[in-house]
């Protein structure tokens, strides 16, 4: 009867029932080919397959198609996104080709997830550090530029009017962008090695470029072109020595800056290089104790506030941010373009203008049989207040540093 009602409950389940009264019955009810397991790969190199399809086809999003399909196969998501880029329709249009479209978004933002733990900006919101203050683009907000004060009041008396001052501030749109230019023979036979290194190369040039103009203190904004550095504007402070009494006397005076401007650093996080972590990972007090063991060259925490590592961060200088006082627009998206027949100025400072024609050196890629790859990310940022970010300079904690 047990049996009898097991039986049935599969039947009605939609589940087959197994039949192993004899092999050749146990055999047959098993599965007819060897398992596969699926290896996903790893983040990025969707978008670099994106890429390098799109420059083997010079461009070309049917050729690209059919250039993919033959290399990664039919179903494989970066085919199903050129599909999406061919095929008569609307990619905005959710019963056509709206999936296809947002399969490429997936593999761009995985891109963007591969790119973003790797620079300042993306390690803020991660593994317990605090989050910026994320704003739209263009839309106008309230900054509050000074704070109001309370007055004590006798009986009967009037009550004194106190002033806020608030800014409204915009942050319109941004891009930072790279161009990579690698051989037509590298695009053409690439492999995984080549997805490999046009996504590490694209990610390299656009860490660096966001890092470097996020802490910079030279970095002023350029209207209509990019921000300015969290620390620009800001007057540093000399560090006051390189041992352990000396580290707890700079951490007072950078954390005095926000008191004086009533500007409690409740998400405070440090920024600083990689050898300054590891000089104060590396003191220890006259015992053999070590004076900040929660301190690594990767980060950890000195006194409880958590420590982002970027050596982009110049040497000798540590900077205190209040992270909620730091506003960040990003569109989350990398765009890329890809063109054989371009001339570009093979230079890491460009003088060239189209609003403003300048003279040049060019290099022509179509004469060189090369590509160029071009990414673009939208991203842009602001202090909410001055007392934001303060910043130590000439800092030698544990000895001096090595540029």
């Amino acid at each position: 009867m047990h049996t009898q009602y097991i039986h049935n409950k599969d039947r009605n389940s939609g589940f087959d029932t197994i039949d192993g009264s004899t092999s050749a019955a146990g055999t047959a009810s098993r599965a007819s080919g060897p398992a596969k397991v699926k290896i996903p790969p790893a983040k990025g190199i969707g978008f670099a397959q994106f890429a390098l399809a799109i420059t083997a086809a010079k461009g070309d999003p049917m050729v690209a198609y059919e250039v993919a399909k033959h290399k990664l196969g039919e179903s494989h998501p970066v085919v199903l996104s050129l599909k999406a880029a061919v095929s008569a329709g609307s990619t905005t249009d959710a019963n056509w080709a709206g999936p296809l479209f947002e399969t490429y978004q997936s593999f761009a933002g995985e891109f963007v997830d591969f790119l973003r733990p790797q620079t300042i900006l993306g390690k803020f919101g991660k593994n317990g550090i605090p989050s910026l203050r994320r704003v739209p683009f263009n839309i106008s907000f309230p900054t509050q530029t000074s704070g109001g004060e309370g007055y004590w009041v006798g009986e009967g008396a009037a009550k004194p009017l106190t002033e806020f001052a608030f800014d409204r501030l915009t942050l319109g749109w941004a891009k930072v962008a790279n161009i990579a230019v690698i051989t037509d023979e590298l695009a053409r036979w690439s492999s995984p090695s080549a997805e490999s290194l046009v996504r590490d190369q694209l990610a390299a040039a656009l860490i660096a470029r966001l890092d470097t103009d996020f802490v910079d203190p030279n970095k002023a904004l350029i209207p209509d072109v990019s921000p300015a550095s969290i620390t620009n504007g800001v007057t540093p402070i000399p560090s006051s020595g390189s041992d352990a009494e000396a580290v707890r006397t700079d951490i007072k005076a950078l954390m005095a800056t926000y008191l004086a401007a009533n500007n409690v650093p409740a998400n405070a996080v440090w920024i600083m290089p990689s050898m300054t972590a590891l000089s104060l990972s590396l003191m220890t007090g006259p015992l053999g104790q070590y004076e900040f063991p929660d301190v690594h060259m990767g980060g950890g925490t000195l006194f409880r506030l958590p420590i982002i590592v970027s050596d982009y961060v110049p040497v000798g200088t540590v900077i205190l941010v209040n992270a909620s006082d730091i506003f960040c627009a990003d569109d989350g998206q990398v765009n890329v373009d890809v063109s054989r027949q371009a001339s570009v100025e093979m230079s890491n400072t460009p003088i060239s203008d189209s609003t403003t024609p300048t003279g040049t050196n060019l290099v022509s890629l179509w004469q060189t049989n090369s590509v160029g790859i071009r990414a673009e990310r939208y991203i842009n940022w602001a202090k909410r207040r001055p007392s934001a970010v303060a910043v130590l300079s000439g800092v030698q904690w544990g000895g001096a540093m090595v540029s």
